[in-house]
C-alpha cells in the first residue's frame, strides 16, 4: 500500500489516524482499539471487517451498539 494513501485514510468510525502494522497486514486505529484488514493491497475500511486489537488475528470485532431511545 502506497504511504501517501495512508496518509488519506483515517477511522470511519472516529477519524482519528491510523497506523500500519505490516506483520498482520492491517490498519490500527488505536482510539477505537479496532484493526482494519488489507487485503491484496487494499484496505477494507468496513467496521464488520475489523476486529478487536484484543481479539485473535482473524477473529472480528463484536457488533457495534447503537443506543436506542430512552423512555
Amino acid at each position: 500500500m502506497d504511504i501517501r494513501m495512508l496518509e488519506l485514510l483515517v477511522c470511519p468510525l472516529c477519524k482519528g489516524p491510523l497506523e500500519r502494522d505490516h506483520d498482520t497486514d492491517e490498519l490500527i486505529c488505536r482510539a477505537d482499539r479496532l484493526a482494519y484488514p488489507i487485503r491484496d493491497g487494499v484496505p477494507v475500511m468496513l467496521e464488520s471487517e475489523a476486529r478487536h486489537l484484543d481479539a485473535a488475528p482473524g477473529e472480528p470485532a463484536p457488533p457495534a451498539t447503537v443506543p436506542g431511545p430512552t423512555a
